[in-house]
């Protein structure tokens, strides 16, 4: 995976550029269509493909993990021929769903104990298990286990989360780097920056993921109800700081304005 910068803003850091994979091209920048269970609801695939031309959309590591399982989707040949699209996936940790849990789950340092909000069931999600998980899905960029923080947060409490955003990464690269990929082809694994909306915190997660030599990063912990002005700030910073010639995924993100 390569990333070739086009253009950059000389007023910020904004830029345009082209992400080339071994299976297509994404022009930067782009608004993600969210496949969360292996389908973009109310948008035909031909839609995607042909009228809004998009080469990448997003799939749920949570949501097809409890529906309709791996197991299945292994069966199928992975989640493209499972969904019929062959252009790029990119599919989530599952850290945001851990946050919209709040009352359904406990965290340690181990991972994620929470209940399944379909049927009750109980599930842990390790590090280790969500790249396990991501394997079998089968999609392009995966991500790293995180913990997102709500908003409001204390300074101290985001702190922790992000320490141990930042154990559970390392983590995540150990398997990541000794399990044979699936489908034959290569996953391409993204860390996430934390550190909500507090700078110090902000540089310290940029600066410790910049350490890990990713193929691209993900900016998470943003908009989970925190004005925008504040979430632009807290992008700013952490894009001044990550590689310039990698791709950077901002998280969570609902609206093509943002």
């Amino acid at each position: 995976m390569e990333f070739k910068l086009i253009k950059k803003d000389s007023r910020s850091n904004a830029r345009a550029g082209i992400l080339e994979s071994p299976i297509g091209q994404i022009e930067t920048p782009i608004f993600m269509p969210v496949g969360t269970q292996a389908s973009v609801k109310g948008i035909d695939q031909e839609v995607l493909e042909k009228q809004i031309n998009s080469n990448i959309i997003l799939s749920n590591t949570y949501h097809l993990y409890l529906r309709p399982g791996t197991k299945i989707i292994k069966n199928a040949g992975g989640i493209h021929k499972f969904m019929n699209w062959k252009r790029l996936i990119l599919t989530d940790s599952g850290g945001y769903q851990v946050y919209s849990l709040s009352n359904r789950r406990k965290i340690s340092e181990k991972g994620v104990l929470f209940q399944s909000h379909i049927d009750g069931s109980k599930h842990l999600l390790t590090p280790e298990s969500v790249i396990e998980i991501q394997r079998e899905i089968g999609a392009d960029i995966i991500m790293a286990f995180d913990e997102c923080p709500p908003y409001p947060c204390t300074f101290d409490y985001v702190k922790n989360s992000m320490k141990l955003t930042h154990r559970w990464l390392d983590r995540c690269i150990v398997k990541h780097d000794n399990t044979p990929f699936l489908y034959d082809k290569k996953q391409f694994l993204f860390p996430i920056v934390q550190g909500g909306v507090y700078n110090d915190l902000r540089k310290e997660s940029a600066e410790f993921v910049s350490h890990r030599f990713s193929e691209g990063y993900a900016i998470g912990g943003l908009s989970v109800g925190e004005p925008d002005e504040e979430m632009y700030k807290v992008s700013d910073l952490v894009c001044s700081i990550l590689p310039p010639d990698k791709p950077r995924y901002l998280m969570g993100v609902g609206t093509p304005v943002n």
